[in-house]
């Protein structure tokens, strides 16, 4: 399992995470979606056999989220 932290801009609301935190989840091979408000970071743990980090930061951007790593 590998664990990455991607940071977004700053969030304003938390629905924001709810949004994330499913989407991310229900990814073939995450194991593990976390959102952490007051930092504004995204912590994914998952399999790296069954989806990228890439596949993962795709996918926050395509909910209209700007990550910056």
């Amino acid at each position: 399992m590998t664990t990455v932290k991607f940071q977004l801009e700053p969030l304003t609301c938390p629905s924001c995470i709810k949004k994330i935190e499913t989407k991310v989840a229900k990814m073939p091979g995450v194991e593990e979606a976390k959102v952490l408000f007051n930092s504004s970071k995204v912590k994914t743990t998952f399999n790296e056999t069954d989806i990228s980090a890439e596949e993962i930061k795709e996918t926050i951007e395509k909910l209209g989220y700007n990550v910056l790593n």
